[in-house]
């Protein structure tokens, strides 16, 4: 299902997450909860992945991260403040120690000259604190926007974990 660097990445996540104790939260919009997909593909992945939030609608990051909805109407779903908050509010919802989050546009419509397709931004958080990554990574078909945004979702994973 997954490419082998998905795959790899994946197994990475599950197997630091392992040997440090860490547990691990997702919150994701464009990707539709394949980060957490890739990760419970992995054998052992229930010592790491606590749980996985698809929250594609505004509300729904709203009620169920607890982003603010001026924050969402101020600056966009697609915005670095609300990539911090879907991070944040998925480790206050959940027992994980570290999470990420994936808000972004997949295509192939929904973008804008500020917001074009294929931006997506990235925040992970955990004991070392909260990062953000925005990628554009152009028109190059939903599949590949999604799939890209995962790859680099578990590499932020790792990045928190520590490894």
């Amino acid at each position: 299902m997954f490419s082998y660097n998905i795959q790899a990445l994946a197994r990475r996540v599950v197997e630091e997450g392992a040997a440090r104790a860490l547990t691990a939260a997702c919150a994701e919009s464009c990707t539709g909860g394949l980060v957490a997909g890739a990760i419970t593909a992995v054998p052992g992945s229930s010592t790491v992945l606590d749980r996985g939030f698809v929250t594609y609608s505004n509300a729904a990051k709203t009620q169920m991260l607890g982003v603010p909805a001026g924050m969402i109407e101020a600056h966009g779903a697609v915005s670095e403040a609300v990539a911090r908050a879907m991070a944040e509010g998925a480790l206050r919802r959940s027992g994980a120690r570290v999470s990420v989050a994936v808000t972004g546009i997949a295509g192939p419509g929904g973008g804008s000259a500020d917001k074009p397709v294929g931006l997506v931004h990235f925040a992970a958080a955990g004991p070392a604190g909260v990062i953000h990554v925005a990628h554009r990574f152009g028109d190059i078909g939903r599949e590949g926007v999604r799939l890209e945004s995962v790859r680099t979702a578990l590499g932020l994973l790792l990045n928190r974990i520590g490894a």
